[in-house]
């Protein structure tokens, strides 16, 4: 099962959260799977992408195709009915930004095989990294009408959550009750914990990501928004202490570091908060809240 991601548009420019949760804002993302579809079925074919879920690509790149995929497209030429070259080239355009593109060529496959589950979700997952949710929530339907994947599921569930769609619920309670153990229980907690900060229940959010914790103690997103809970009613104490012990789970978490001097910050103590922005940058150099922090502090 694939790790579910949560990802929240940061700050404004003087620093303060923007408001649609509170004064956060989240975005959940399933990790991509491209499905390669096979005469009665499909396999997945193993095609990861970065924690930040291309975030640095939400609008259409227009530069010129590299190399390999102007490769790609000429063995699609070639060999027109080849589902898995097509697949192989619906990949490499997701990932270098060019949707449409993805999308037209998933359009073609989907037009020969309406009937595919891999193929709705592929599409899906296209749509939803462009930025398209109501897309993504279509096709990822199409997928389940066919087949109730735990996938298509988790990825619809995502993005319910991230609409205050309390069909959200339902979508997660069906991949429970296929009982596929502890790493599928955490996603189902996390999200249902981020649907319910969404829609206000701070109670509840707690406890689902809790469970997450309980279920995957390495789960960092869930300490993130479990923190961030207490970050937006300004118990930056609270807050801090989550942040602190995700920070002794993952040394190496760059967030972990960066909320803690996003805590100091807000409680006035400057050099510390300086220290923590300036670690979380070690970590991860294109954090650029973190940047933002220094420049709001003066360095």
């Amino acid at each position: 099962m694939t790790r579910i991601q949560a990802k929240r548009n940061w700050e404004g420019e003087n620093g303060e959260f923007l408001a649609e949760y509170g004064r956060g804002h989240y975005i959940c993302v399933m990790k991509k799977a491209v499905g390669v579809i096979a005469l009665f079925g499909f396999m997945t074919l193993n095609t990861g992408c970065g924690s930040n879920g291309k975030e640095e690509q939400q609008t259409e790149n227009n530069d010129a195709l590299p190399a390999a995929v102007e490769k790609m497209q000429a063995a699609v030429k070639q060999k027109p009915d080849s589902t898995g070259l097509r697949l192989r080239l619906v990949d490499m355009l997701d990932s270098i930004g060019h949707y449409k593109e993805a999308a037209a060529e998933m359009d073609s496959l989907l037009v020969k095989d309406s009937s595919n589950y891999g193929l709705w979700f592929t599409k899906a997952q296209v749509l939803e990294h462009s930025g398209d949710t109501t897309g993504a929530i279509k096709g990822y339907s199409n997928a389940i009408r066919i087949y109730a994947a735990p996938d298509a599921l988790l990825s619809l569930a995502n993005l319910y959550a991230e609409k205050k769609d309390k069909r959200t619920l339902d979508a997660l309670a069906t991949v429970q009750q296929m009982r596929l153990g502890r790493e599928t229980d955490a996603n189902c907690a996390f999200i249902a914990g981020v649907y319910y900060a969404r829609t206000g229940n701070a109670a509840a959010a707690l406890e689902q990501f809790d469970n997450c914790i309980a279920n995957n103690y390495t789960y960092m997103e869930a300490y993130i928004e479990k923190g961030m809970l207490y970050f937006d009613r300004k118990e930056y104490k609270q807050a801090m202490e989550v942040f602190r012990f995700a920070s002794t789970v993952n040394t190496l978490y760059a967030d972990a570091y960066y909320y803690q001097a996003r805590c100091y910050e807000m409680m006035g103590q400057k050099d510390s908060a300086i220290l923590r922005f300036k670690q979380s940058l070690s970590l991860d150099k294109g954090l650029k809240e973190a940047r933002a922090g220094l420049k709001r502090l003066g360095e």
